[in-house]
């Protein structure tokens, strides 16, 4: 369990780090790549970019083309997920007071994925009505599990209940998806590699993702406290005249919106979730005023920087971006239950 809030530590300072993090992989996702870029070119072309800015970066017209097409779209696209994945996962552990809790345990990532595969499948020759299923998913999947957990919860259990819940959703929704993807076999190539994660879609992905991202960001920060003051319990949250219900069920939507959107644009793109929040509680404090902050920030950082790993790795091949999560999140993901499991005996 997550427990009371502890207080941030140097705030500023870590959010001033985070942000030269977010720069520093950004510059080099922005230099990963086939064709060899000089990183002091990539400055000056970004700085040439600016509003009311000029810097001659000596790139060839077909250069500036690759950097402002291809890898600037696609190092905003995984910034924006990232982050949103990360805080969306935040958001979660704090409703759920629990470390686990993340978009796909608890029937959001589950949900948009099953609604993405319908609509690939009854409509194969048009992406615009993914995103919309993709919420749709998201956020029958979470409330599918809310509304088993607290059926099941009173009769006791409290938030592991609806944790358990989760799992149930996901492990059924998942279940669906396989026996559609069976179905439609000549759709398993577009749909196995949407599954992978991608963020390499270009300028339309990022204009599709933003306003999504925008208002669910927006709605987590303005949250923050809120969660701060659940963190010792609903009882005590109400005697401070905190909605707890209420609290709980805009963080719920907020994050299911954050992850329907993300997973619309990239696909299902494990971990980003449960990595980067724990690692910012262990650093900066487990306050929610920094931790999702620095979630959506450091998010972003974590994603563009595997991202970059993806495209390098295995050049001029490429490796499907959430591959590389699962390579960092799972013998995370073990290490945290370890830990969880330690304090809670």
């Amino acid at each position: 369990m997550t427990g009371k809030a502890q207080p941030s530590r140097a705030r500023p300072v870590w959010v001033a780090g985070a942000l030269v993090l977010l720069a520093v992989t950004m510059v080099a996702g922005l230099l990963g790549g086939a064709a060899d870029i000089s990183p002091w070119q990539v400055v000056l072309q970004v700085v040439d970019w600016l509003p009311f800015v000029s810097a001659d970066s000596g790139l060839a017209p077909v250069e500036q083309g690759l950097l402002y097409e291809l890898r600037l779209p696609r190092v905003l696209v995984a910034a924006v997920v990232g982050g949103l994945l990360a805080m969306a996962g935040a958001g979660y552990q704090g409703v759920f007071r629990n470390p686990l809790a993340d978009p796909y345990l608890l029937g959001a990532a589950s949900g948009a994925g099953l609604a993405t595969t319908l609509a690939i499948v009854l409509l194969p020759g048009t992406s615009a009505s993914i995103p919309v299923a993709a919420f749709a998913g998201a956020v029958g999947g979470v409330f599918l599990a809310y509304t088993l957990g607290n059926a099941a919860g009173r009769s006791g259990g409290g938030t592991a209940t609806l944790v358990l819940a989760g799992v149930a959703v996901t492990s059924f929704l998942t279940a669906i998806q396989t026996f559609v993807q069976q179905l439609k076999v000549e759709q398993l190539e577009r749909i196995y590699s949407w599954i992978l994660g991608d963020v390499g879609g270009g300028w339309d992905q990022l204009t599709l993702v933003l306003p999504y991202a925008v208002v669910s960001a927006t709605l987590l920060l303005l949250h923050g406290r809120m969660l701060d003051v659940l963190s010792v319990g609903d009882e005590e949250a109400g005697s401070l005249g905190v909605r707890a219900g209420r609290v709980r069920l805009t963080v719920l939507v907020a994050a299911s919106l954050a992850t329907a959107s993300a997973v619309a644009v990239s696909g299902l793109i494990g971990f980003v979730g449960v990595v980067v929040p724990h690692v910012v509680r262990r650093l900066a404090g487990s306050s929610y005023r920094i931790v999702l902050p620095l979630s959506l920030i450091g998010g972003a950082a974590f994603l563009v920087l595997a991202d970059l790993i993806a495209r390098t790795v295995i050049a001029p091949a490429e490796l499907p971006i959430g591959v590389v999560t699962m390579f960092v999140g799972a013998p995370f993901f073990v290490g945290v239950l370890r830990m969880t499991r330690r304090v809670a005996t």
